[in-house]
């Protein structure tokens, strides 16, 4: 995806944030954010890909502030807001066990995201809100259908926390007698989930875990290792969480693999291109 107007306030919002999360160094951070801001000027137009540039100034904030993992607490706050919600959801599906709503239960995840919406949200409150909500896009008849015709799904994790939900969606997923590989950061960048963070809720005992090689927001095709690209290729499925993994598969060819994104739409630009509100439910068949 392409970076709309608004993106560049983001950007500036979550350096910031980044900053002061990994560094107590005020010249450090005048220093950093002197940086970033060049490097903005000279990057942020039009056509250029929203989730490659994040990605470069959050890899800037890691190395010059020699924190690799700047939100570490917010991302075991994450897992404990998660695992605090989690009874909750359990109580919703056990009322009604559709694979739409356990991909509705997968999207409510899609909210614990700090670098999107801001570390001051309420996330507890905001998952049951995202999960009493109606699906905006709804293109969960035809994820079913696929499943029924494929062997090899692939599963591109988000963020941490949210994949306690998405194991719950994976069980599910696995009734449909397919394998699933599940697709995680190789390193710490924002509040992304990585192999290690996977290994604590046991979402090993549901999928094989896989690294995509490297820290990118989303999918960047050129970043991913050559081990990770065969799986991508290989796979009959791709199923997507959340907006960075809609902005990489954007750029990416597809060569007709069917692919489904599952997001809560809380990014003003990502809603607007995939044409709908503002915090809106998303199963999208790109």
């Amino acid at each position: 995806m392409k970076v709309h107007y608004e993106c560049a306030a983001c950007f500036l919002r979550q350096a910031r944030e980044a900053l002061d999360l990994a560094t107590s160094d005020e010249y450090l951070k005048m220093e950093v954010m002197e940086n970033i801001t060049r490097i903005l000027g000279e990057n942020f137009h039009q056509g250029t890909v929203s989730n490659e540039l994040g990605t470069l100034i959050h890899r800037i904030i890691k190395k010059e502030t020699e924190n690799n993992d700047p939100y570490h607490n917010q991302r075991e706050n994450s897992n404990l807001i998660a695992l605090k919600v989690l009874p909750i959801i359990k109580r919703i599906l056990k009322e009604n066990n559709s694979i739409k709503n356990y991909l509705k239960a997968s999207i409510a995840g899609n909210v614990i995201d700090f670098g999107a919406l801001g570390l001051e949200t309420d996330i507890e409150k905001l998952i049951i809100e995202t999960m009493r909500k109606n699906i905006a896009i709804d293109h969960s008849t035809q994820l079913e259908n696929e499943l029924h015709k494929s062997y090899n799904v692939l599963y591109l994790a988000d963020n941490i926390g949210e994949i306690v939900f998405d194991k719950l969606l994976i069980e599910k997923i696995k009734k449909y007698e397919v394998k699933v590989v599940v697709a995680l950061k190789e390193k710490p960048i924002l509040n992304d989930a990585c192999i290690s963070d996977a290994l604590d809720i046991g979402l090993d005992e549901v999928a094989e875990l896989i690294s995509i090689g490297t820290d990118s927001i989303g999918v960047i095709y050129d970043d991913l290792s050559e081990e990770f690209k065969k799986t991508f290729h290989n796979s009959d499925l791709i199923i997507a969480k959340g907006l960075g993994n809609y902005e990489g598969l954007n750029e990416i060819n597809l060569r007709d693999k069917p692919t489904f994104c599952l997001l809560n739409a809380k990014c003003r630009p990502v809603a607007r291109d995939i044409g709908v509100e503002h915090g809106d439910n998303v199963i999208l068949k790109l």
